[in-house]
Parts: structure tokens; C-alpha cells; sequence
């Protein structure tokens, strides 16, 4: 199953693998939330999954599908080869992790190999995830994080967030200081950057 919301993409790659004699591509979604659903409706093998989305990303859709479809196994396709994403990535059950600027022909040996049950990663990013480190941010401060992103007012966060105003400040601050910003937007910014919003 592949999920790419350029349409453009998403065929290329269909067409890519229906080349393989021993690879179908037994569903085609849009979207994080689509991904979801067909893999439920489809079941299939293999799930290559692009992170950037609209909706439901790439590394929400890949914990979801190994949830309900745990014989399924997850593969991160992107053109964002950042430490944070294989990270996250991986924390969420994906057995591949792929940059789309790797050649072709690996794409097919590299989705064979993970239906035979092994772990593919990028040799370049798995060796810049492990000098980055973990990703400093709790959980609810990359929520707040995220949710600020847009520039919202610290009460339309806390009301989005169902938290105090005074909560929100204090996660905006941890987490400004913990990724080393000056302030929120920078804080993002950074966060971004190294995949771990």
C-alpha cells in the first residue's frame, strides 16, 4: 500500500513497483487518515507510508496502522531526512526508513527485505540520529509547541490544549530552553529542523 498525497508521486511509485513481478500494489491513499483506513480494509504486507501529509501525518498513520494491523509492516518514505523523524519514526513501529533521494532500484530490494521481516534504514541518517540524541522535548511540550506554531495567543493554546494559561507558559518555556531558542517562533523553528515536531 502506498500513501502520498502528490498525486503525481504517488503514481510514479505505483508504476515503479508494478514493474516488480513479485510486488502489487493493492491500495493507493492521499493521506495519513485514508493510509488508515485501507490498511484496516486491504491488510496489507507492506505500508509505504510519506511523512509531510495533510491530516493525519505520516508517523501518526504508521503507530495507527501497526495497531490495527500488526502483521503490517511500516515503511517511512520522505523527502525530510532528519534524526528526530527516523526517531519518531521508529517509536511509532516503522521497519524502514527510506529518503526519496535514494536510488530507485532500492526501493523495491529495500520493501522485500522488510516483508521478509528485516529493519531498513538510511545508513546516512540512522549514523545522524545516533550523534543528535534523543529528542529533548516531552510530549506535551511538542504539543504545545505545535499548537503555537501558527502564532495562536497563549489562551487560544491553553483552550485548544484544555490546559491553564499558566501550564502553556511554563511548557513554552521548557521547551524554548531545551531546544536553546530565544523564543517561541525560533523554538519551532528549531524543532522542525531536527524533526522532533
Amino acid at each position: 500500500m502506498l500513501a502520498e498525497d502528490q498525486g503525481m508521486v504517488r503514481g510514479a511509485l505505483a508504476t515503479l513497483l508494478g514493474l516488480e513481478d513479485d510486488l502489487d500494489v493493492v491500495a493507493e491513499a492521499a493521506g495519513g487518515a485514508e493510509a488508515v483506513l485501507l490498511a484496516r480494509r486491504e491488510r496489507p504486507d507492506v505500508a509505504l507510508l510519506d511523512i509531510e501529509m495533510p491530516g493525519k501525518d505520516g508517523l501518526a498513520a504508521a503507530a495507527e496502522i501497526r495497531d490495527a494491523v500488526p502483521s503490517c509492516r511500516v515503511m517511512i518514505l520522505t523527502t525530510f531526512g532528519r534524526p528526530g523523524y527516523l526517531r519518531r519514526a521508529m517509536e511509532a513501529g516503522a521497519s524502514a526508513f527510506l529518503v526519496k533521494d535514494s536510488p530507485a532500484r532500492e526501493l523495491a530490494a529495500a520493501i522485500r527485505r522488510v516483508a521478509a521481516g528485516e529493519r531498513v534504514i538510511d545508513p546516512n541518517l540512522a549514523a545522524a540520529a545516533l550523534s543528535a540524541g534523543p529528542n529533548p522535548l516531552s510530549p506535551r511540550e511538542r504539543d504545545v509547541l505545535t499548537a503555537g506554531a501558527d502564532g495562536s495567543t497563549i489562551a487560544d493554546i491553553a483552550g485548544r490544549l484544555h490546559l491553564s494559561e499558566g501550564t502553556v507558559r511554563n511548557y513554552l518555556s521548557s521547551a524554548i530552553n531545551k531546544v536553546g531558542a530565544r523564543n517561541r517562533i525560533e523554538a519551532v523553528h528549531t524543532a522542525r529542523a531536527q524533526g522532533w515536531l
